[in-house]
């Protein structure tokens, strides 16, 4: 039996992962329309558990194809944990460029072990002949609050593998976001006999006109069902549960800057290298100076020469919004630190547009007690938004337990003490951080300087010292 094998990952699984593992795979043994829902909250590992089943199904011969369809921004993550983790062969692609390109880098998906395709929900229903053609044996959704309405294109693209005979996962931190209605779409793809095929019938039989013609209230009598029916096929993990999970757990999110970007900072790498190259006496602090500059690049800023402050990249601020989306969703809150002003700000405008409400502490703001105050108590506010120079000391942030670094200060101290706005007397859950960090650019060097409590000074003067790039 499926069960009875050992997660296929090079890593010892929290026991919560093992029975996560478990659940599933009996499930898809047992179950003639095998679907499994992983309500699983961030930070707990719902994504090295999916591959542990990817790897699981593929060893006893049941599946030899895998899709996987997540938010655009973090494709890249499923890339990264496979490789990680995976303790068994597989190919994968992350699907990108046109329709057309996406499509043939499909067709070249070949090899003995597991063949993984990833792709992003807006792109798959566009791709729906080439994707239902190419058959997979497990799909999973992963954020699948993005298909929680039943009428948009990426939702009726994966109801229609709820008619397919392949296994199914579905991934978030919890299935109820803010309207209960909403589990019919997820798991309409997930498995259609759990609440039928017909969204009328299923909002017939479960829920009642509220005061507002938009409200819907579950029925009290059909309460009982509908949650057995919503758990018969669900584990559910939380941090406050996952009793075997370190207090503090690392999530570096690995974002690409986009093409424009990138050749920016590849010149402003070049160039910054010329001018140090040029100069008499070489010091930590004309290093670091040349450093900032690329940070703020990587975080979406460039001041060019005529002092005007440009926006040139959006890659980090497409990855918070799926952070922040999927953080809301649960009915969490998120403490967002950045370096910059303009990323403050940046961010700021962002919350504004999704009528996300905020407290923010910059060096600016004058009534700090009463940004900290409002989110530590009002349940309306669900977002911090924090300069690390000024709310990295002396505040309480309890009321979240994730905490979003966009940027990161290049001291240890700074760093430290940042972190630990969430991880002090009052929290009563395990702490997550999430690093939001440019591929191949000084974000990586910065982290890992960091991570390693090194001197990033003097590690950059010895890299130029020792003849190399210090910015490369």
């Amino acid at each position: 039996m499926i069960q009875q094998i050992q997660m296929p990952i090079r890593a010892a699984p929290y026991a919560h992962q093992q029975e996560a593992f478990t659940f599933a795979t009996r499930l898809f043994t047992e179950d003639a329309s095998p679907g499994a829902a992983l309500l699983m909250e961030m930070g707990t590992g719902k994504t090295i558990t999916s591959i542990a089943i990817a790897g699981a199904l593929w060893q006893t011969g049941r599946a030899k194809r895998a899709l996987i369809v997540a938010p655009l921004s973090i494709l890249g993550v499923w890339e990264e944990e496979f490789a990680k983790w995976a303790d068994f062969p597989y190919t994968l692609q992350v699907l990108t460029g046109s329709s057309e390109q996406k499509a043939q880098a499909l067709g070249r998906i070949t090899g003995p072990g597991l063949q993984v395709a990833v792709v992003n929900y807006e792109s798959a229903w566009r791709l729906e002949e080439a994707l239902l053609g190419w058959k997979p044996d497990l799909v999973i959704a992963d954020e699948s609050h993005k298909i929680k309405s039943h009428t948009t294109n990426a939702s009726k693209f994966m109801h229609k593998f709820g008619n397919e005979k392949c296994f199914k996962l579905l991934l978030t931190g919890t299935i109820i976001t803010n309207k209960a209605v909403d589990v019919y779409s997820q798991y309409r793809f997930l498995n259609p006999a759990i609440y039928g095929t017909s969204f009328y019938r299923f909002r017939s039989r479960y829920f009642e006109q509220g005061y507002f013609p938009s409200q819907l209230a579950l029925k009290k009598h059909m309460e009982p069902e509908f949650t057995q029916r919503l758990h018969c096929i669900a584990f559910r993990a939380t941090k406050a549960d996952c009793l075997d999970l370190p207090p503090m757990v690392d999530i570096i999110r690995l974002v690409d800057l986009e093409p424009k970007a990138l050749k920016a900072y590849r010149d402003l790498v070049r160039d910054s290298f010329a001018e140090l190259s040029a100069e008499d006496t070489v010091t930590a602090s004309n290093i670091l100076t040349r450093l900032m500059r690329l940070s703020q690049l990587t975080g979406g800023f460039i001041k060019p020469d005529d002092g005007k402050l440009q926006q040139i990249s959006k890659a980090k601020l497409a990855a918070l919004e799926d952070i922040v989306e999927q953080v809301t969703e649960e009915g969490g809150k998120l403490v967002v630190v950045a370096r910059f002003v303009p990323e403050i700000d940046a961010i700021c405008k962002l919350l504004e547009q999704k009528q996300i409400r905020c407290s923010c502490v910059r060096g600016d703001v004058k009534d700090r007690k009463e940004q900290i105050a409002a989110f530590q108590n009002d349940p309306e506010v669900q977002v911090f938004v924090g300069q690390i120079a000024t709310a990295g000391q002396g505040i309480t942030l309890t009321a979240a337990s994730t905490m979003v670094l966009y940027s990161t200060d290049y001291s240890m101290s700074n760093h430290e003490q940042v972190r630990a706005r969430i991880h002090r007397v009052g929290q009563d859950h395990k702490c997550t951080y999430i690093y939001l960090t440019a591929r191949g650019t000084v974000d990586e060097k910065v982290l890992r300087a960091l991570r390693e409590k090194a001197d990033l000074a003097r590690t950059l003067v010895d890299d130029y010292r020792n003849g190399g790039n210090p910015y490369g």
